[in-house]
């Protein structure tokens, strides 16, 4: 069993910056893949970026290529995503996830995928995201 626990969200203003972080804990050398997720109420949860244990291998969906940045700490289990040039829409509830069979293609595919979300099995409590105009 992995545990996941997200944090560092906030309010800012479009084009500013927030730096979200994920600690993880229990069996954290079975993951092989770490993601963060977002979710606006109402609708689905959205794949945003994803990193993959086995090579760092990094994946971003279109709408955050360029502005936002992730990585992980293997030291301290801790995965990471900078979020630069926000913009209103990018205004959701944040959540880390992390997988113990997607191998690294399947890691960064797999938040482009509307199922996405299933095929991921540890999950953080989200944290929220607030950019205002």
């Amino acid at each position: 069993q992995v545990q996941l626990v997200d944090g560092g969200g906030g309010s800012v203003q479009a084009g500013g910056s927030l730096r979200l972080s994920c600690a993880a804990s229990g069996n954290t050398d079975s993951i092989y893949c770490s993601a963060w997720f977002r979710q606006v109420a109402g609708k689905g949860r959205e794949g945003v970026a994803a990193i993959s244990t086995a090579n760092e291998r990094t994946g971003y969906v279109d709408s955050v290529k360029g502005r936002f940045t992730i990585s992980r700490d293997s030291t301290k289990n801790t995965l990471t995503l900078i979020m630069n040039n926000l913009r209103p829409e990018d205004t959701a509830t944040y959540y880390c996830a992390a997988d113990h069979t997607l191998g690294p293609t399947a890691c960064v595919t797999a938040i482009s995928l509307h199922d996405g979300p299933e095929m991921y099995t540890y999950w953080g409590q989200g944290t929220e995201v607030t950019v205002s105009p």
